[in-house]
């Protein structure tokens, strides 16, 4: 009895093995082989994975803006979020994996703060920041021509989509996240979301996306309409990459003081991974927030046009689109003139028009907090809360 339930054993176990052995040949069919690579080997995503990835650099500028810092040093305001009041914001910082945290106030410095370990110098993955900042990019590329108008097709550049419907999808729905696109973010472990980050060939599983509805039904947030707008971008731009195209637009003009990473799908010609990728510092993220408080403007110099701007923090309802997403910004509140990009772990460029208010955090995670209660603390910030 015991040979033959040792027998079982060993067949139950070649069986599952078989299996497993099954399943990560089909997958590495799928997916190829340094997708799969990269998914066992790294796993879970995290702030530091422009390591990790193939990536260009855009140069730290040579003439760099710098904030104002306040003369009374680093204020310690109370904040209020949830159901709770008088919370010490360095307390709050310290307790929610917080690497960076930095509020400007009319261009001054009010708050700055880094754990041991990490510093003003500290480059962070922004995660889907990036696809905000993508935005201003899109409105830099419509005002040189490289797009005719944000109701221009997709498939104007990427035509092999167009036996698959997406004739209909334009610049628009993809921007609003309303393309109707068959891409399930998060999904399943393992599944076409993850499959997307750590792809070597984004531009090769961009083509084998499908519809599953048509454009203008209805908002769904997917990564997958920023990598099709991504390849729409980098062939407008015809030889020029996307991170040359940034270097020349944002990144020289407004005076970044250290060096961006995007990271690409593959080295030497990749194309950049703008939905999720982009690493640089703190102080320099805050530099997109101070761009939109002065309507694209930069030092006197229209950078990106006044009404892309504005239209981040506009309801426009057209083509399914809903109100608190607008040209790949989150808006805070339908009542209120704040908006913000916001990428996984709790990544976040805060910023409020009305107050001249611009606050980034960075993170391990997001805390303790949920999203509408970061949202909470900036406002608390903004509107005031200095005791």
């Amino acid at each position: 009895m015991e040979t033959l339930n040792s027998w079982k054993r060993r067949s139950g176990w070649f069986a599952a093995s078989g299996l497993i052995l099954l399943l990560l040949a089909g997958w590495m069919i799928v997916a190829g082989p340094t997708t799969v690579y990269r998914t066992l080997r790294y796993n879970f995503s995290g702030i530091d994975d422009y390591r990790i990835f193939p990536q260009r650099v855009m140069s730290a500028s040579a003439q760099p803006f710098r904030f104002a810092e306040s003369k009374a040093g680093n204020a310690d305001p109370h904040v209020r979020f949830g159901a709770k009041k008088n919370v010490h914001l360095s307390d709050l910082l310290n307790q929610t994996d917080t690497t960076a945290f930095l509020l400007i106030k009319d261009d001054r410095i009010v708050t700055e703060y880094y754990p041991a370990g990490y510093s003003r110098a500290t480059p962070s993955m922004s995660f889907s920041m990036a696809k905000s900042f993508f935005s201003i990019l899109v409105g830099c590329a419509i005002a040189d021509g490289y797009f005719k108008s944000i109701d221009q097709p997709v498939t104007d550049f990427v035509p092999e989509l167009s036996a698959r419907g997406f004739s209909a999808v334009t610049l628009k729905h993809l921007l609003q996240m309303t393309s109707g696109m068959d891409y399930p973010e998060p999904g399943v472990p393992l599944g076409l979301h993850d499959r997307f980050y750590y792809t070597d060939h984004l531009e090769q599983e961009t083509l084998k996306l499908e519809l599953k509805e048509p454009p203008g039904t209805r908002f769904e947030y997917k990564s997958g309409d920023v990598f099709l707008l991504t390849l729409a971008l980098e062939r407008a731009l015809d030889g020029k990459s996307i991170s040359v195209y940034m270097q020349e637009r944002l990144w020289q003009p407004l005076g970044m003081e250290h060096d961006g990473i995007w990271s690409i799908d593959h080295a030497p010609d990749g194309l950049e991974k703008t939905g999720c990728c982009l690493a640089a510092t703190a102080r320099d993220f805050a530099k997109f927030g101070r761009l939109y408080l002065n309507q694209g403007k930069w030092e006197g110099k229209q950078i990106v046009p006044a009404d892309w701007v504005k239209a981040a923090n506009q309801v426009d309802l057209s083509i399914g689109s809903i109100w608190n997403y607008q040209r790949l910004w989150w808006r805070v509140a339908p009542d209120r003139p704040d908006f913000m990009a916001n990428g996984h772990l709790g990544q976040f460029l805060y910023i409020n028009p009305a107050t001249n208010t611009a606050i980034v955090r960075l993170g391990k995670s997001m805390g303790s907090l949920s999203r509408d209660e970061w949202a909470q603390v900036f406002i608390s910030l903004s509107e005031g809360d200095m005791k």
